[in-house]
């Protein structure tokens, strides 16, 4: 079965979690949190599996989760097994290393997600972007151009996959060749809305799309504010472009005020009912911004939390400065061979990741892991999926992914 690949896998790790123990806790149901303090007691979920029954009472699950965990022959287990075999579908549990920062500290985490794309998206620093179903022309262009300066900025860009303003924010990152992270109100396995299927495709391929529902979970009414709040989780801040006085995007944006992300609002006409949640919002205390530049600038100090975050999980340094001309193939701020080597194989051309691990000997896993740290740290330059060097001398701000 494949299992989580994500941008810390290829350091020292933890030894490798179960997933069919992880997901029959998963699959349990019922109240999340006995689930939580038996996986916090175990350390992991096949050790939670293991403790048996008297340690479930323990940790305060009822009867039919206990029922639940004994039973592992479900078809909705069956399903989530097949799912999780084909390339390119993951299962992270909130207990996993390499489980995204971000979303681990905020409020009501959920124990597990299904996600089919890379899963090392999820550490990128992003920007969610979100609003109206049915925006005006207005809406859909500044959606696309706040988005396109966000991804040119090195940020990445995360919504609900939503028709409207959700899936123009979408098609601008995959357009730009950037990082986006569609998370869905039902299983991973579901297109939805039917419109955005292809949509949703081209996300799994080039981005990550992200449930924590499992397979064969139907898009229910219940599941959409679930949805919203690991989009702003997932997010330096949130972007409302367009959104009515009762609309997702506003619980959205409260729920990234809860989490403690900033929130951002376009202004928009008087006679515009979909400007009047943005009016809201900004009534409210979210930042009113007339440009992309304002946004970047607010969260560029925030980013730097994403970077620390992976520093701390890969041991490596938290910068890097352009090495001395006298030793081209050396890092003095990394004592790793590893990041040493990858750093002499990369130029000032442009090159793609199957040269560098060609070139270096290296997996693509760990070039993939070393690559996001560098970029993060504004070392590296990306444009459609080629990495090139940035002079320390002529960094510039934001660099990243796209610029």
């Amino acid at each position: 079965m494949d299992t989580a690949v994500s941008p810390t896998s290829t350091r020292a790790r933890t030894p490798a979690e179960d997933p069919h123990a992880l997901l029959r806790l998963l699959l349990a149901g019922g109240a999340a949190a006995p689930r939580r303090r038996l996986l916090a007691t175990h350390g992991s979920a096949t050790a939670a599996i293991a403790a048996g029954a008297d340690a479930w009472h323990a940790a305060g699950l009822d009867a039919g989760q206990r029922a639940a965990l004994h039973g592992a022959g479900s078809a909705e287990m069956a399903a989530a097994t097949a799912w999780l075999a084909r390339p390119g579908h993951h299962l992270i549990g909130c207990n996993d290393p390499d489980y995204p920062p971000l979303l681990r500290d905020a409020p009501g985490a959920p124990l597990g997600l299904f996600i089919a794309g890379d899963p090392s998206l999820l550490w990128h620093p992003m920007v969610a972007v979100v609003g109206s179903r049915n925006p005006s022309a207005a809406g859909r262009e500044h959606a696309t151009a706040f988005s396109r300066a966000f991804v040119r900025a090195g940020l990445g860009i995360a919504s609900g996959l939503a028709l409207g303003i959700d899936a123009c924010a979408h098609a601008a990152a995959l357009e730009a060749g950037a990082p986006t992270v569609a998370v869905l109100g039902c299983g991973p396995d579901i297109a939805y809305p039917g419109a955005n299927a292809p949509l949703q495709a081209r996300i799994a391929g080039q981005g990550a799309v992200v449930s924590e529902f499992p397979p064969g979970t139907r898009p229910l009414r219940e599941h959409f504010p679930a949805r919203n709040r690991i989009v702003a989780a997932l997010s330096l801040g949130t972007l409302v472009v367009e959104a009515a006085l009762r609309s997702g995007a506003l619980i959205t944006a409260r729920l990234a005020a809860e989490a403690g992300r900033e929130v951002f609002a376009i202004p928009g006409s008087l006679h515009n009912p979909m400007a009047r949640g943005c009016h809201r919002l900004i009534r409210e205390g979210a930042a009113l911004v007339e440009s992309p530049e304002e946004v970047i600038a607010a969260l560029d100090p925030i980013a730097q939390v994403l970077a620390h975050a992976l520093h701390g999980r890969l041991h490596g340094p938290t910068s890097c400065a352009e090495p001395p001309s006298a030793a081209p193939g050396v890092d003095p701020e990394r004592e790793d061979p590893d990041y040493n080597r990858l750093w002499a194989a990369l130029g000032h051309d442009p090159t793609d990741m199957d040269r560098l691990a060609s070139r270096t000997g290296l997996t693509m896993a760990e070039v993939s892991s070393m690559l996001l740290l560098m970029e993060l740290e504004g070392r590296v330059l990306v444009e459609h999926g080629r990495y090139s060097r940035i002079s320390a001398t002529k960094r510039p701000r934001g660099a990243g992914r796209g610029k």
